[in-house]
């Protein structure tokens, strides 16, 4: 399942962050690549123990964790402190599916990757080319999104970002654990708590098919889920 998270950031949130970025040393993004994908690789990235990159991080943890459609996509249970990359003159990620356990640094800490997300801070119209190509059931997926806006998709897809050839594209790029596996699961609880959340504004939170769709929906969660 591909699900756009829209508006993790305002539009002056994210010349904020583009400033903060734009004073930062970047360095080359295969820091960050496993020994597959970082034949593939090239473009540059904000070093993980950058103070820069932590503050953004922080930022993007603080507005994902208020946000309903993360919540109900993701079931987050661990999440990877964000990453951020760059792409300009013609550097691309070829084809690579991510690794599926990662440490996060500095920590005992490690993290199952279920779902990886990027959340762009580059305009469709700031760069040619740059997308991100995801395979998943239904064919080749295209996304490029707006600034501000995020992608979420299961870590077991192969991916990559075709060569930018104008402009820059600046995203910000994690993996998550779930509390729920499955990625089939998570798709159906989605939808579920979709719905529940669609027949409560028509018939309030005390409808008894309201009432029925909520226990089932807790009851899948409490069967499904690993925390």
């Amino acid at each position: 399942m591909l699900t756009v998270v829209e508006n993790v950031f305002t539009k002056q949130e994210v010349a904020d962050i583009r400033q903060q970025m734009d004073q930062a040393a970047w360095v080359d993004g295969k820091v960050t690549a496993g020994t597959q994908s970082g034949a593939v690789k090239t473009n540059r990235q904000l070093p993980e123990d950058s103070a820069t990159a932590r503050a953004i991080g922080d930022r993007i943890l603080d507005a994902l964790a208020g946000h309903p459609t993360f919540i109900s996509a993701a079931l987050p249970a661990k999440i990877f402190p964000p990453l951020f990359n760059r792409y300009g003159g013609g550097e691309s990620f070829g084809l690579h599916v991510d690794n599926a356990i990662r440490a996060i640094p500095g920590s005992i800490v490690r993290i199952r990757t279920d779902l990886s997300a990027t959340l762009f801070f580059s305009e469709p119209d700031e760069y040619d080319g740059g997308e991100l190509l995801i395979e998943d059931n239904y064919g080749c997926q295209s996304v490029k999104l707006p600034a501000g806006d995020m992608i979420l998709y299961p870590s077991t897809s192969l991916h990559q970002v075709t060569p930018v050839n104008r402009g820059e594209r600046i995203s910000s790029f994690f993996w998550m654990q779930s509390m729920v596996r499955d990625n089939q699961q998570r798709a159906m609880l989605h939808d579920l708590d979709h719905s529940i959340q669609s027949l409560t504004a028509s018939l309030g939170d005390n409808h008894d098919d309201v009432l029925r769709l909520s226990g089932l929906y807790h009851n899948l969660v409490r069967q499904w889920a690993d925390t």
